[in-house]
């Protein structure tokens, strides 16, 4: 199985964007950083993919809408993450 496509929404200054990136990296994976502030159509790309959600972190591992770093944090505490950098 490959690993999904993982996007991170992030901005210059938040730090749990920082956080979000670092786990990731931790886990091997590569990810593709969609800065929000530089460009207002990817913020608007964001919003319609979160359901509007307007933080930072947004974080998607291939169609699924992970949310933000605390989200993710949880979800590879509880081992699901693993499962869902591996494809299942």
């Amino acid at each position: 199985m490959s690993v999904p496509d993982i996007v991170v929404y992030t901005s210059a200054t938040c730090m749990y964007c920082q956080r979000a990136k670092l786990l990731l990296e931790r886990k091997g994976v590569a990810f593709r950083e969609v800065r929000i502030d530089r460009d207002t159509e990817q913020l608007a790309a964001m919003l319609e993919r979160s359901g509007g959600s307007k933080t930072v972190p947004q974080i998607f591992i291939g169609a699924r809408h992970v949310g933000g770093f605390d989200d993710l944090a949880e979800l590879n505490m509880n081992g699901e993450l693993d499962v869902l950098l591996a494809g299942g």
